[in-house]
């Protein structure tokens, strides 16, 4: 029996790669956290006394941490998981809310990947299109797109699923 890496992962199944999104999703949050540690130094432009700023800036780096870890949370656990059987999307939306989507390999049709705008192309991010026989999983914000669409693209060649489809890939 082979290592397990993930739990729902059968006995003679390989894990060939995983991969998350990118950094970026979490921007909003980072933008929230910073307005709050603003809001909690405004108490002090009221009553400037040390007391009070320090008080506020607490109180706002507390809810800052909060908002981030949240964001944070959400990021870290939501994985994409290759296997040489599988597909596996896990998304993880705060501490209680969880969602999996599990495609066999061999459902898997074409990989196409695209990178938008400036913002994505200077911070190496994009989407990724996994079209399947029933329909499209579209993947935002993923870190490296090219990078992940051709090892994709690979593992399904090296496994003998290409169904002769093209793998289409649009910079």
């Amino acid at each position: 029996m082979s290592q397990k890496y993930f739990d729902d992962q059968f006995d003679d199944e390989e894990m060939l790669f995983i991969f998350r999104k990118h950094p970026v999703v979490m921007r909003k949050s980072l933008i929230i956290g910073s307005f709050m540690l603003l809001l909690g130094v405004i108490p002090s432009l009221v009553k400037p006394t040390f007391e009070v700023f320090f008080i506020g800036l607490g109180l706002g780096f507390l809810f800052m941490t909060l908002i981030i870890f949240y964001s944070w949370i959400g990021w870290y656990f939501s994985v994409y998981i290759v296997t040489d059987q599988r597909f596996i999307q896990i998304s993880q939306k705060g501490l209680w809310k969880r969602s999996v989507i599990d495609i066999g390999i061999d459902k898997i049709q074409t990989v196409s990947f695209q990178v938008n705008g400036i913002q994505e192309s200077l911070l190496g991010f994009g989407t990724i299109v996994i079209q399947t026989f029933v329909g499209e999983l579209v993947i935002h914000d993923v870190h490296h797109p090219k990078r992940i669409q051709k090892r994709l693209s690979h593992t399904l060649r090296e496994l003998g699923i290409t169904n002769g489809s093209a793998v289409i890939k649009q910079e």
